[in-house]
């Protein structure tokens, strides 16, 4: 499958472009793209890979990435229907000085912080639901309107979390993406089963100490826990059905509980069990 760098363009008679995303059962690709994006969650949940951050989301989930900063289609392994709606502007939308005038310094603030990606919580991600929910219903200058006070509750907010060290550097060409994206694809079809490095370091075709090395300097992390962390991710799907939790363990590709167990805290701090109490409490509250 052919990775792609995407390419934007405004729609006409706007300064920025306005994305209303159905899929289901999407492709997965591995993608950047030189503009922000501001992206709400309408439908459906999965995993979420953006730089070095692997996660997953939620229904309702708000972000807003900065540019080229590499990220999945969140499409991918959803369940059901899915639906996002999406904006993707350049820092320069509104003219090149914009925002450098003094009424846009808390927004300038919040297109740096961009550039490791934010996710958005609490009272803030149902105000920035609403109104992007809106946008498609309007026009012309209201529509810009509407999108600057998106910005400026996003900007005031303290709601939020940044998905990446602030140390992360990202250099991707486009070879590097397809590259990537074929690891990615075989990690995926065989995650379930035994992966080993010289395996994966094939499909790279790259040799074993070549590929760790390059691995690592395009996630910011290792081959092992980009694989471990992937199989929690499922897990944590799996967590949200009623499949026994030693189900969950081997079909996430652990071949034995005590070391699912280990696995699960390191990378969720806490066990398989409280978090299904966790997931259980919250639907309940829903």
């Amino acid at each position: 499958m052919k990775i792609e760098f995407e390419i934007i363009a405004p729609d006409q008679g706007s300064s920025f472009k306005l994305i209303n995303w159905r899929s289901e059962n999407d492709r997965f690709f591995w993608h950047q793209h030189p503009e922000y994006e501001i992206i709400y969650v309408k439908k459906g949940s999965g995993k979420l890979h953006i730089g070095n951050h692997l996660g997953e989301y939620q229904e309702g989930e708000v972000m807003f990435l900065g540019p080229n900063l590499p990220h999945t289609g969140l499409g991918y392994g959803v369940i059901g229907e899915h639906e996002e709606i999406i904006v993707q502007l350049k820092d320069i939308f509104l003219g090149k000085d914009f925002m450098s005038i003094p009424e846009m310094e808390n927004i300038g603030k919040l297109f740096e912080r961009a550039v490791f990606g934010i996710s958005f919580g609490g009272n803030t991600r149902q105000l920035v639901a609403q109104k992007m929910e809106n946008l498609a219903k309007i026009t012309g200058l209201d529509r810009l309107i509407s999108l600057l006070e998106i910005l400026k509750i996003l900007s005031e907010s303290s709601e939020f979390k940044i998905l990446n060290s602030r140390d992360s550097r990202y250099d991707f060409r486009h070879q590097d993406e397809e590259r990537i994206n074929r690891i990615y694809n075989f990690v995926e079809k065989n995650y379930t089963k035994e992966i080993k490095i010289e395996d994966i370091a094939e499909v790279a075709n790259l040799t074993v100490p070549s590929f760790c090395r390059y691995f690592k300097k395009m996630t910011h992390m290792t081959f092992t826990d980009f694989l471990n962390e992937f199989k929690i991710n499922n897990a944590c799907k799996l967590l949200h059905t009623n499949m026994g939790i030693s189900d969950v363990c081997f079909e996430s590709g652990f071949n034995n509980i005590s070391h699912f167990n280990k696995t699960f805290k390191h990378f969720k701090g806490k066990s398989p069990r409280d978090y299904r109490k966790e997931v259980l409490f919250v639907g309940s509250l829903n």
